[in-house]
């Protein structure tokens, strides 16, 4: 049986030695100075920078379950700021999409699939008991858009982030359609 790890590492022998990376060679700096977080939805690993005219070298691209921001000080916002003070992002772009899979998640449900999975039901108790909500934790949204909306106020308003623009947007991930839910500039001109 192939296992998946040695078929990667069997491909990417050959990438390098071919240098088949030579047209992929860019700066870690986006040249068109922005940076987006979406979801980690398959359907869009090519589809959203295709439908957004973008290459490789072009943005700072970080990706997360229904492309949330859900806390101020988490691993989401460390990566905007970080793109935004080191690496000249100037404008930020939250993209999620229509059909999202956390619109979906019955946190009860995923509870059970940790227990089926091999966690202790002790453990989730103890996780309860520290202060981490699980089934809070794990709940998706019910609208994508008043999920970016949220996610863009997050950020908009965050104390570390400077006044640029902050734009929210759904993608169609059947089309590449965007649908601007709340555009960054009309917010600097107010």
């Amino acid at each position: 049986m192939s296992r998946l790890l040695d078929d990667i590492i069997d491909y990417n022998r050959s990438f390098v030695e071919q240098q088949k990376y030579e047209p992929y060679l860019t700066s870690k700096f986006p040249d068109k100075k922005f940076v987006i977080l979406t979801c980690m939805d398959t359907r869009l690993i090519e589809l959203l920078p295709a439908s957004m005219n973008i290459k490789n070298g072009d943005v700072k691209m970080i990706k997360s379950a229904g492309g949330v921001v859900s806390t101020a000080f988490g691993g989401i916002m460390r990566s905007i700021i970080v793109a935004i003070y080191e690496l000249g992002a100037e404008e930020v772009l939250v993209i999620g999409h229509y059909d999202c899979g956390m619109g979906a998640i019955n946190p009860h449900a995923m509870k059970e699939k940790f227990l089926a999975r091999g966690i202790e039901e002790g453990t989730l108790e103890i996780l309860e008991h520290s202060g981490l909500h699980i089934e809070r934790w794990l709940k998706g949204f019910d609208d994508v858009t008043e999920s970016i909306r949220s996610s863009v106020s997050l950020i908009r308003n965050h104390p570390l982030v400077p006044k640029i623009p902050i734009h929210g947007l759904v993608i169609d991930p059947k089309t590449g359609k965007l649908d601007v839910v709340d555009e960054g500039y009309a917010f600097l001109e107010r």
